[in-house]
């Protein structure tokens, strides 16, 4: 009998995790550093170090462009897109609002943030008509939010206190995420905490995590959620690449509550986390630095499907497979099961 159970349990075992990565092909090189995605026309669009914004097609490798949206060297963690138009910011101060067509590239600065702490960490379309971004706090640590509507940018006024050393981190434009009803901000640092707005009123919510924290390099750097109720989050110590207690925790009540999960028996170090579509939140890809991983429960366990290093952010292309992109290069990777 016990012959009998261990097999059952492996089948069990093998068949949760039976997903492996079929192929994973560079398919852009270059001296960048790649920290945001979006997917339009078939293509995978990126911004990253030295100004660089481009593309490449999906269904043909070959065809790419890359642009440089102003002859500085700033760089961009930041993208987002509505029906008509691309638009980023560039970390570090001024923060310029690069809006960006869609039809033929040509590119303007639409609104300027010349504040001395101007950092922004992420940027994410609601819808075609509605976008949020945030900052690093000022002096005075009250949260920085800027939303576009009505086709313009303008700062949101808000009384969130931030506390002394929680902030966010500019790690792959995920750290933020949004359904029907609400948008979620994820923050990091000495504190990492969620700020849930309700998008009817954008009146703001402050929730505590369990999550590790307590020094600058630790706690929340991506977040993802399936609807208004479960949510998952990654993150860790960018300085302590292998340490792996606390910083993945899912979420079944839009955030106010979250459990740890595989404290512990994870990869370590996360930035980047993506719920697969269709999968109603069960199946889900992570990257790192020195990891692709994979959970198909809810991302209560994790299987590390690749060594390969570098990687900073990911998105789905379809059910089986990622585009991720990070340090000089963006891959395609397609998975088995």
């Amino acid at each position: 009998m016990k012959n009998i159970f261990t097999l059952l349990f492996l089948s069990i075992g093998l068949t949760a995790f039976s997903q492996q990565v079929e192929s994973l092909e560079t398919i852009l090189t270059d001296k960048i550093s790649i920290r945001a995605l979006e997917l339009y026309d078939h293509k995978v669009w990126y911004s990253g170090t030295d100004s660089k914004f481009g593309f490449v097609d999906l269904k043909d490798y070959k065809n790419q462009k890359q642009i440089k949206l102003a002859e500085e060297k700033l760089q961009f963690r930041t993208l987002g897109q509505n029906n008509t138009h691309f638009y980023a910011i560039n970390i570090e101060s001024p923060g310029l609002f690069f809006k960006i067509d869609k039809k033929d590239l040509k590119y303007q600065v639409v609104f300027k943030d010349t504040a001395k702490t101007a950092f922004y960490d992420a940027l994410h379309f609601v819808n075609d008509k509605l976008a949020y971004t945030f900052s690093d706090a000022d002096k005075d640590n009250v949260l920085k939010l800027a939303v576009f509507r009505d086709r313009k940018w303008s700062m949101l006024k808000n009384n969130v206190s931030l506390n002394e050393g929680e902030a966010a981190f500019a790690a792959s434009n995920t750290n933020i995420s949004s359904t029907k009803k609400y948008l979620w901000i994820a923050t990091g640092g000495k504190a990492s905490r969620i700020l849930r707005m309700n998008l009817k009123d954008e009146k703001i919510e402050v929730f505590n995590t369990p999550f590790i924290q307590g020094e600058s390099s630790q706690g929340m750097y991506s977040i993802d959620f399936f609807d208004d109720h479960f949510g998952i989050a990654a993150g860790g110590d960018y300085t302590k690449q292998d340490a792996n207690i606390n910083n993945i925790a899912t979420t079944n009540d839009g955030g106010e509550t979250w459990q740890i999960q595989a404290s512990g028996q994870n990869a370590g170090y996360t930035t980047c986390v993506k719920i697969k579509p269709g999968s109603k939140g069960k199946e889900i890809v992570a990257v790192g630095d020195r990891h692709i991983s994979y959970s198909s429960d809810f991302g209560k366990t994790w299987k590390k499907i690749s060594d390969e290093k570098g990687f900073f952010v990911c998105q789905w292309i379809d059910g089986n497979k990622v585009v991720l992109a990070g340090n000089n290069k963006i891959a395609v990777m397609k998975l088995k099961f």
